[in-house]
């Protein structure tokens, strides 16, 4: 460990050496992209820019990768990440009901093997090693993109069924642009969003984008009945907070550095009117992050705070966890090929450091430090048919001895004309999974010399992008895939639920995404459709009631999901029917018991007007339209149809 932090001090000392210029197609095709259009792009020749785009946007070729576009990120600017994923991805989640936990199911694995990066950076909690999406305001970051697939030889740990990118990006438009919103909604829930952006010269080299976002979310959850159709609607209240703060100093030179931080609050009763057996959940983190980027060096520093209170009844003794996390990666790219010959080949290597600090009631209170590392190397190969990328990664982490984790990817236009492009895909990947510090220090149950899990992911698929007129555009995207994970870890029920490295899980399915766009003078209209097979079970017996499990589903993972979006737009005012469905979940290892699929239909209509110069957006939306029963983790009813009523007033620059 020591040989790698002098390692990762080399790179820092490097900061100032020699000065490359990166620049080349994110793709062979468009990335599969949800928004309200889609548009086939060939392959595009660049000047010469430093690049910003995070590593698994560049070097994951043959795997699928689905962004979020900025019209869809506006319609669910009061939602969570929850709500906008669940409609616009084959993700499965599990809910613990309105305002209360919700985690994801990334193809057929569990809510431990999904990275969510926040700027490149792991933000799943090191303890419970997994994110609440419920927390994660979608207004509060500038991109959204899916990783499907493993991605550790590029992410690290966790990324086994695929990872989150959330990322900030600066607005160089000089002015300042001061944005309000506000929601109310039904259960007396509503909330409130203040954002700024500014661009200022700071002397003649350098130039400052800022954003300052806060919010405010209060779900009363006031529901006007106790039950649904025989199913208990449980209370409770959540009160969320946070401030994203978003930094970028650039000079002339082409060098940039920026500061991100995100402070967020959030307060979660459950059953808030019984004194005696209301719980109370309470997260606080805080995330900092400083990047130096040159056009051939990245540089991080970070820092990480959670901080969680659990309690019952008065919550005048809650358990309490703190846990510290100080990041640093050090990032080169060379180009051994330039952009302006007809292939160029790129390798960035890198390396990280890590240390963790966590205290917790359940760890007997003593403190407990780690260090992590990783050595990596990414290589990527593009000519005018081909992209090919090949990375390699080892971590280092206390006490323990992670796999070699390489991958490789690659994409080869199998067509390519002005108004048809036909691109196949292929992609081999190891990952590996740190197990959480639960697991290895919880009192009595945790188990110090658990094995890291380790998998083997394999997909193919075919992309197609076809223009039939200027008008109309059809984008599709077909994929198989088998991931095998093995030493899954379990905390198992027949050895007094100590965690055991026991589980062989097997996931192996296939996605269609298909998106048609109409641009026509004032209209447009779309259609985006999206299902997945998922099939995802035990394959290794343990103990004789692990028999009874093998090759069953795993529980609370769909076999079918099913999205279906359509819009029709003229001129600022915008219909949209967004709609869901899943199969039966099953609820018991043996699949005896589960719940039935259900659909889901919500309707949104939205324009824009103007109050003299200020423009102002009104969205109005109809959730789960046709009153469907859904129910959560807990076996109790979710919410019926129900209404909110958005506003956002954008203050135009003076500039503008």
């Amino acid at each position: 460990m020591q040989a790698l932090r002098w390692w990762v001090l080399i790179l820092f000392g490097e900061l100032f050496a020699s000065h490359y210029s990166v620049a080349q197609t994110d793709s062979l095709t468009t990335r599969q992209s949800i928004g309200s259009s889609a548009r086939l792009e060939s392959v595009m020749s660049l000047s010469a820019v430093t690049v910003r785009a995070i590593s698994p946007e560049r070097f994951l070729a043959g795997q699928k990768l689905q962004r979020i576009d900025s019209a869809t990120l506006l319609q669910f600017r009061f939602g969570s990440l929850t709500d906008l994923l669940a409609l616009n991805t084959p993700l499965a989640f599990k809910n613990y009901g309105p305002g209360q936990l919700a985690t994801v199911s990334f193809r057929g694995t569990s809510a431990n093997h999904t990275a969510v990066l926040w700027n490149g950076i792991n933000i799943n909690q090191p303890n419970l090693g997994l994110t609440d999406f419920s927390t994660l305001p979608v207004a509060g970051f500038d991109r959204l993109s899916v990783q499907y697939g493993s991605s550790a030889s590029v992410v690290g740990s966790d990324a086994v069924g695929g990872s989150i990118l959330l990322g900030s990006s600066p607005v160089w438009r000089p002015g300042i642009q001061v944005t309000v919103g506000q929601q109310i909604a039904s259960f007396q829930n509503n909330q409130t969003q203040v954002g700024i952006r500014y661009v200022s010269a700071l002397g003649s080299a350098w130039k400052l984008s800022g954003k300052t976002f806060a919010y405010r979310n209060q779900f009363n959850n006031d529901y006007p009945y106790a039950e649904r159709r025989n199913y208990f609607l449980e209370r409770s209240t959540t009160a969320q907070r946070g401030v994203v703060q978003d930094l970028y100093f650039l000079h002339k030179s082409g060098h940039q550095l920026s500061i991100n931080a995100w402070f967020s609050d959030n307060d979660l009763v459950i059953s808030p009117q019984d004194t005696v057996a209301r719980e109370r959940t309470r997260t606080q983190s805080a995330r900092l992050l400083a990047t130096y980027e040159t056009n051939h060096l990245t540089v991080k520093l970070g820092w990480i705070h959670d901080a969680l209170d659990y309690g019952k009844g008065n919550f005048a003794s809650p358990s309490h966890t703190q846990t510290d996390r100080f990041i640093s990666r050090a990032e080169r790219e060379f180009v051994l090929i330039p952009t302006k010959t007809s292939a160029s080949l790129n390798v960035r290597i890198g390396g990280e450091w890590s240390h963790y600090r966590t205290r917790t009631d359940g760890y007997g209170g003593q403190l407990i430090q780690e260090d992590r590392g990783d050595l990596y190397a990414l290589l990527r190969f593009q000519t005018a048919r081909w992209l090919v990328t090949a990375n390699l990664r080892q971590a280092f982490v206390t006490h323990f001895n992670p796999p070699l984790t390489p991958s490789l990817g690659a994409e080869y236009r199998l067509v390519q004309h002005n108004r048809f492009a036909l691109t196949a895909k292929s992609a081999i990947s190891r990952s590996y999974r740190v197990p959480t510090l639960n697991e290895r220090y919880w009192l009595e149950l945790g188990n110090p010399n658990l094995l890291p899990e380790s998998g083997l992911n394999l997909e193919a698929g075919l992309a197609l992008n076809l223009v039939f007129s200027d008008k109309l555009t059809l984008t599709t995207e077909a994929t198989v895939y088998h991931n095998r994970v093995d030493n899954w870890t379990y905390w198992n029920p027949t050895n007094n639920y100590h965690v055991e490295n026991l589980q062989l899980v097997v996931a192996r399915g296939g996605e269609l995404m298909a998106s048609l766009a109409y641009v026509r003078n004032n209209w447009r209209a779309g259609l985006r459709a999206g299902y997945a097979l998922t099939h995802s079970s035990q394959e290794r017996a343990y103990d004789n009631y692990s028999q009874d499990v093998i090759g069953k589903q795993l529980v609370y993972v769909p076999i079918h999901t099913e999205t279906l979006n359509a819009y029709v737009q003229r001129g600022q005012t915008r219909l949209t029917v967004q709609t869901q469905a899943s199969s039966r979940r099953y609820i018991t290892f043996d699949n005896t018991q589960f719940f039935k699929g259900v659909a889901l239909a919500n309707i949104l209509l939205e324009t824009t007007t103007k109050l003299g110069p200020v423009p102002i957006r009104i969205q109005g939306q109809v959730n789960n339209v046709f009153d469907a029963l859904s129910l959560s983790v807990k076996r109790n009813a979710l919410p019926g149809r129900n209404w909110a009523l958005n506003l956002i007033i954008n203050f135009p620059s003076n500039n503008s």
